[in-house]
């Protein structure tokens, strides 16, 4: 009693206060542990494979997996292995102190993306994306995702898609003049398809391209800010949690310099909608996404967030898919020269909205490209509350996996569509031909535009300009020849394409 009487009044309450919190939370810990239990025996959930950490307390072997296998180019090859070393379609693991479950497994897919739509969310990747996308349909959940889509999903009706058509072909003969036309030269189509559809897509989106086919490389001003902005935001991907202490003076300057750029047509937008012209039209008649926006909200703020997020898509997802696919295409002369036989069916006209929906050999080329390298090979949500994935528990795999509230569930889209179970021995092997005469009908197990209510609303926009690309440039040139001695590597962003571009050379018709 005299030590005791010994110890300053305000460290005994220090050490009660102290010892009390501790108690609360190892309560807190243990009811939570209880509670986990009991929800995972009602739904029979069984154990899952777990990735051994060498750091199996914070996980940080992950975070250097992640840099280092990027950094190498080899992210989706790393993570495809992990399944084969595993044996298992579904495995845990743990990174930066979160718990981590990643899947193959079409039907846990389905479960994230349809079946338990609102056990997941994606409000994680909001730090992430806001400083270039704001708040829109790619980074939001709940009400305010709800209202992003409803307010973007008219502008992609079919009347919208063909009436495209025209723009398509307005920016052709800029990225024809591109091309050297000897058949020697070697050309980088990669850097022209990006340049192509920033041009397309802002046409669309503001009624004004950005006319990047026409600049020198010195001059693209917007497209490499809004490459560089995009760097950023992988590199705090791969940061997890510690991205928050990332911090690139020329990632906010590009974002602002983005943001900026799309503003005034924001602003046009809304004062033709408040004059009350007719939603859509720019002068000369031309559909304008920006316009038809304002004239459902004029909350300017809202407006700019969807053009920068419908952006994104618009743009990325189609430069990658042409340059994957022509990577191929020139490493496969014979399925050129088939291709070649489709497109010149229209005699050298250009072909209508119906006739290239019909060219069955070219869509299999770009399902066969969708699936050997997809646009978004990865991808994830975050558990919102507890809940169960279907298979991936127990010794053979086929039991429910308990999901704690809070947990990071990845879906790996690039080795899904490499699994030979779905996809045959040679699957990892570039062959149109094996989607003809509806020789595959994959439902989730084939995941280039995702699924469920957050399906890709653009994809047929996408699919109908990477068609009409690909038929005028099989139009104009009879041999496309590789001039990259080497595999396709990755170069992998928010999307993915190849890490040494597509380097060819191209003989005229």
């Amino acid at each position: 009693m005299d030590q005791l009487q010994d110890i300053p009044q305000t460290r005994i309450l220090l050490l009660a206060a102290t010892a009390l919190l501790t108690s609360i939370l190892l309560i807190r810990r243990l009811h939570r542990a209880y509670h986990h239990r009991q929800f995972a025996r009602r739904h029979n959930c069984k154990p899952i494979t777990h990735y051994n950490n060498k750091d199996p307390i914070l996980g940080l072997d992950e975070v250097y997996r992640g840099i280092t296998s990027a950094r190498a180019h080899k992210a989706l090859e790393t993570l495809a292995q992990r399944f084969e070393q595993h044996k298992a379609t579904t495995y845990a693991s743990k990174r930066l102190w979160r718990y981590n479950i990643v899947t193959i497994e079409p039907e846990n897919i389905k479960t994230i993306l349809s079946t338990n739509f609102k056990d997941y969310g994606l409000g994680h990747r909001l730090p992430i994306f806001k400083p270039l996308l704001g708040e829109g349909i790619f980074d939001t959940d709940g009400a305010h995702w709800a209202a992003s889509r409803a307010l973007i999903r008219p502008n992609f009706t079919r009347d919208q898609v063909v009436a495209d058509l025209a723009s398509f072909e307005d920016r052709v003969p800029d990225l024809l003049a591109l091309i050297p036309r000897d058949g020697v030269t070697e050309v980088d189509l990669q850097d022209i398809f990006f340049r192509y559809t920033i041009d397309s897509a802002t046409a669309f989106l503001f009624g004004q391209s950005v006319g990047s086919l026409r600049m020198r490389p010195s001059e693209l001003g917007f497209a490499d800010a809004f490459n560089y902005a995009q760097g950023a935001m992988m590199v705090r991907m791969l940061l997890g949690p510690l991205g928050c202490f990332y911090r690139n003076s020329r990632a906010e300057r590009c974002n602002r310099l983005c943001r900026e750029f799309a503003r005034p047509f924001v602003d046009e937008a809304v004062a033709i909608a408040r004059a009350g012209k007719s939603a859509g039209a720019a002068e000369g008649g031309r559909y304008v996404f920006s316009h038809e926006l304002a004239s459902r909200t004029d909350d300017k703020g809202r407006i700019l967030d969807e053009l920068m997020n419908v952006l994104l898509a618009g743009r990325d997802t189609t430069a990658s898919l042409l340059s994957n696919m022509f990577f191929m295409l020139a490493k496969h002369p014979a399925v050129w020269a088939r291709l070649r036989e489709e497109a010149n069916a229209f005699g050298g006209r250009v072909p209508t909205y119906t006739e290239l929906r019909g060219m069955k050999y070219l869509k299999c080329c770009i399902n066969e490209s969708l699936r050997l390298h997809p646009v978004v090979p990865v991808n994830d949500r975050k558990a919102l509350r507890d809940t169960v994935l279907p298979v991936g528990g127990g010794e053979d795999g086929l039991s429910p996996v308990f999901v704690p509230k809070g947990t990071l569930v990845g879906y790996i889209v690039y080795a899904m569509h490499q699994r030979k179970d779905f996809y045959g021995p040679d699957a990892d092997v570039f062959r149109p031909e094996r989607w003809e005469d509806g020789k595959l009908q994959p439902r989730w197990e084939y995941l280039p535009f995702n699924g469920g209510p957050r399906i890709c609303i653009g994809q047929q926009y996408a699919l109908t300009e990477v068609a009409y690309v690909t038929v005028r440039l099989a139009q104009e040139f009879k041999g496309l020849g590789s001039r990259d001695p080497g595999p396709w590597e990755e170069s992998l962003t928010l999307t993915v394409c190849s890490k040494n571009g597509t380097r060819v050379c191209l003989t005229p018709a």
